[in-house]
C-alpha cells in the first residue's frame, strides 16, 4: 500500500461527495473548500481529506520537519485523526509528505473535446482569418480539414504520435488531468485507423486519463468530393466496423453542421457506431442552426459541443435530456464567433461543461485555465460555475466523472497545487499568470 499526504493546504477545492457526478443550474455556482486542510492519498487515489483541526497527530519526540510543513505535520508517521473515516492514515507505513506551501489544492481540468492529433500547423489560415475568410470559405477553398489531413496522410505513425506527445506534455503542465482525443484529419479508412492507433498508444503511454472518439465524418474526404453520400457509406460500412473490430474508439462524433453532415446522415452514422457500443459525442451549432442537438439528444449523446449557434429551442431540449451541452470558447475567441449561451443555460436548470478544442485551425491551445477565463468574461459565467464547468461537469461529458473531476474520497488522485493566491476567482482573473506549481495524476507527481 502505497500513501501520500498532502500538507499545508491553503485552500482545498472541488471537495463533492461521493455519487455526485454533475452540478446542475445554481449547483455550479458553489465549489466546496476547506481551507488550512490535508489530503491522504493511498495507491493512486484519495483516501481521505480534512482541516487542520481534524488533522493526524504527530507522536512525541518528533523527527525533523520537512522545509515549511506546519507543526501539525512534523512527523513520518501518523495517528488516525477521531471519528476519520477508515483512518486518515492507519498503521499500513511511513506515507510521503507532500507540502503544498499554502497553495490551493485544484482538482485536474477535464478537457472534453480535443484534437490534438494532428501534423503540423496552419498558420496561414490564420492571416487569412485575419485578412477576411471565414472558417466556412476557407474550407471550401480546401483548406481546414482537408488541409490537416494532407498533411496527416504523409506522416508515418510514430512522428504522429511523437507530435501528439508533446502537446499532450503542454496540457497536462497547465492542469489537464482527464482529456478525450478525436480522430477525423484522416477521412480515409487507413489514415482514421492510423489516427486511432496513435490515441490507443497515447492511452497506454501518458500519464493522464484518455478518451478516444472516431471523428471519421468531420469532413467529407477529397477523393469524395460531391460525392458526400458515398462517402457517408464508406463510413458506416468500412470504417465503424473496422474501428469496432479492434476496439479503437469509446466515442462517435459527427460534424453536424452547414456545410458539413446533415441531421439524416448524422443519425446514420450513430446508428451504425451504436452496434459497436460507442456513444455519440456531436459536433453541432457551430455554424448555423442546423439541428445538431435534436439529432444528439435522440440519439443519447453523451455531449454536443460547440453551441455558438444555439437556439432558445435548444435549451428545451436539453432540459429534456441527460446529454451535455459543452461550449468551447477558445474556439469563439479565434475565430471571432458568437459564444454558447451559457449563462441562459445555467439560469434555465442546465448542466454545462466546458472543453478546449485544442485543434490546428480554429482553437491551436489546450490552457483550460484561459478556457476558464473567457467562460467569465464572455459568457458571463461566475468562476466557480466555470471551473465546475471545467472539472466534474467536463468528466460528466466523458462519462469519467465516477472517477475524476473532484475532489471526493475514492476518486483518482488527479489534482493540483497552485502558488499561493488570495481566492479560486484569482484563477480566471490572472488569465495568463502561470500560478501551477506542482501537478498529479494518479497520485504520482508529473515532472517537467
Amino acid at each position: 500500500m502505497k500513501q501520500k499526504i498532502v500538507v499545508n493546504i491553503g485552500r482545498l477545492a472541488g471537495i463533492l461527495p461521493a455519487g455526485k457526478e454533475r452540478l446542475c443550474g445554481k449547483e455550479m455556482a458553489q465549489m466546496q473548500t476547506l481551507e488550512n486542510a490535508w489530503m491522504l492519498i493511498e495507491d493512486g487515489r484519495i483516501k481521505d481529506f480534512g482541516g487542520a483541526s481534524e488533522a493526524p497527530k504527530a507522536p512525541k519526540a518528533p523527527p525533523t520537519a520537512p522545509e515549511g510543513a506546519s507543526l501539525l505535520f512534523r512527523a513520518k508517521t501518523f495517528v488516525a485523526p477521531s471519528g476519520a473515516e477508515g483512518g486518515a492514515l492507519g498503521a499500513s507505513g511511513t506515507p510521503t509528505i507532500i507540502d503544498a506551501k499554502g497553495g490551493t489544492v485544484m482538482p485536474s481540468f477535464c478537457d472534453s473535446h480535443t484534437h490534438i492529433v494532428y501534423a503540423g500547423s496552419r498558420e496561414q489560415e490564420f492571416v487569412d482569418k485575419i485578412n477576411g475568410l471565414s472558417y466556412a470559405e476557407i474550407a471550401r477553398r480546401g483548406g481546414g480539414i482537408l488541409n490537416s489531413a494532407d498533411r496527416l496522410h504523409e506522416l508515418s505513425e510514430d512522428e504522429l504520435y511523437q507530435q501528439a506527445m508533446r502537446r499532450v506534455n503542454e496540457i497536462v503542465r497547465k492542469g489537464t488531468g482527464t482529456v478525450e482525443i478525436k480522430s477525423g484529419y484522416g477521412l480515409t479508412t487507413e489514415d482514421e485507423l492510423k489516427m486511432l492507433r496513435v490515441i490507443r498508444r497515447i492511452k497506454e503511454t501518458a500519464p493522464l486519463c484518455v478518451k478516444s472518439t472516431f471523428l471519421g465524418a468531420h469532413a467529407v474526404g477529397r477523393a469524395y468530393t460531391g460525392r458526400q453520400s458515398e462517402y457517408v457509406d464508406l463510413v458506416v460500412n468500412e470504417m465503424i466496423p473496422e474501428v469496432g473490430r479492434q476496439q479503437l474508439a469509446d466515442f462517435v462524433d459527427v460534424f453536424c453542421d452547414e456545410g458539413f453532415f446533415t441531421v439524416d446522415e448524422t443519425a446514420r452514422i450513430l446508428e451504425a457506431a451504436a452496434q459497436w457500443g460507442m456513444r455519440p459525442k456531436i459536433h453541432g451549432q457551430e455554424l448555423a442552426d442546423s439541428g445538431g442537438v435534436e439529432v444528439a439528444v435522440r440519439h443519447n449523446a453523451l455531449s454536443v459541443d460547440h453551441l455558438e449557434s444555439m437556439t432558445e429551442r435548444d435549451i428545451e431540449l436539453f432540459k429534456q435530456s441527460q446529454t451535455m451541452p459543452t461550449a468551447l470558447p477558445g474556439t469563439s475567441f479565434f475565430l471571432n464567433m458568437p459564444f454558447a449561451l451559457g449563462r441562459k443555460m445555467i439560469d434555465a436548470g442546465l448542466a454545462m461543461a466546458l472543453a478546449s478544442d485544442y485543434n490546428p485551425g480554429s482553437t491551436p491551445s489546450g490552457d483550460m485555465k484561459f478556457v476558464v477565463a473567457l467562460a467569465c468574461i464572455k459568457m458571463r459565467l461566475q468562476p466557480a460555475e466555470a471551473l465546475n464547468a471545467a472539472t466534474i461537469n467536463s468528466a460528466a461529458a466523458m462519462d469519467e466523472s465516477h472517477d475524476y473531476g473532484s475532489i471526493t474520497r475514492g476518486k483518482v488522485a488527479n489534482f493540483f497545487i497552485t502558488e499561493p493566491i488570495p481566492s479560486l476567482d484569482f484563477i480566471p482573473y490572472a488569465y495568463t499568470s502561470p500560478i501551477i506549481s506542482r501537478v498529479f495524476l494518479k497520485g504520482e507527481e508529473v515532472e517537467g
